[in-house]
């Protein structure tokens, strides 16, 4: 397995619209709630934001152009994308804290159609909201890197947002696999332990899927599929560390 074959996962969850697209359409519901919350709130911070970095940079009133309008437009421009990443993984975390009812009915419905051991029932509401505040919290600390990695000259612009897409990816991925995970019992030691030889799947997955939840609209289409491929994710890793008893 490796980062192509983590990909892979998002496209075989996509294929669920096909399969069972009522299913699919209940997570379309909490996605579409939280979506329209971000857009109103990253809609007025590219409104106010350039009154805001005018009163935050006092010091730069008596500079010189182009100093000043090199200054306060790198900073909106770091504002604005900075909002943007943040919002992207944001949007996870809430959604899933919101609409877990509806993601635990995806999982439910994939876990039966792959057969075998299937939990009787999920981490439940709760859990699944302090899960999601979790990654909440995890995407500000990445953001807040990211856009202080991104005010190194030169560099910083291009391996600030590449290094946070990495890292986001990494979370999300590990976040929507830990359902299937924690409904077997498995708490995040054991979880860390058994995903140790699957990063590069990982990151795949998480990768693709947090590039898809950049495309306008696209997180809403997408956070059905990443529940379904995410499982199936999961359930190949819980079968690769199945081995039959050694025969005596």
């Amino acid at each position: 397995m490796g980062f192509a074959h983590g990909a892979g996962f998002l496209f075989r969850g996509l294929r669920m619209w096909r399969q069972r697209p009522g299913l699919m359409a209940l997570g379309l519901v909490p996605a579409v709630l939280v979506l329209v919350v971000l857009v109103g709130l990253f809609v007025a911070l590219v409104v106010l934001a350039d009154d805001l970095i005018e009163w935050a940079t006092p010091f730069a009133d008596d500079w010189s152009d182009p100093w000043q309008a090199v200054l306060r437009i790198g900073l909106y421009i770091a504002v604005v994308l900075g909002s943007l990443f943040l919002s992207a993984v944001v949007f996870t975390g809430l959604t899933l804290a919101v609409g877990d009812p509806f993601y635990e009915k995806i999982w439910k419905e994939t876990e039966l159609m792959l057969g075998g051991d299937v939990p009787d029932k999920g981490v439940g509401w709760l859990r699944g909201a302090i899960d999601g505040v979790g990654l909440i919290a995890l995407g500000i600390a990445t953001t807040v890197a990211v856009f202080v990695i991104g005010l190194v000259p030169v560099v910083g612009p291009i391996v600030g947002p590449v290094l946070g897409l990495v890292v986001a990816g990494r979370l999300l991925a590990g976040e929507l696999v830990s359902r299937a995970l924690e409904a077997r019992g498995m708490d995040r030691a054991t979880q860390k332990a058994l995903l140790a030889g699957h990063r590069s799947t990982m990151l795949g997955f998480g990768v693709v899927v947090q590039l898809c939840f950049f495309i306008p609209f696209g997180a809403v289409a997408m956070m059905p599929a990443a529940v379904v491929g995410s499982t199936m994710l999961a359930r190949e890793v819980l079968d690769a560390e199945v081995r039959p008893p050694a025969a005596r």
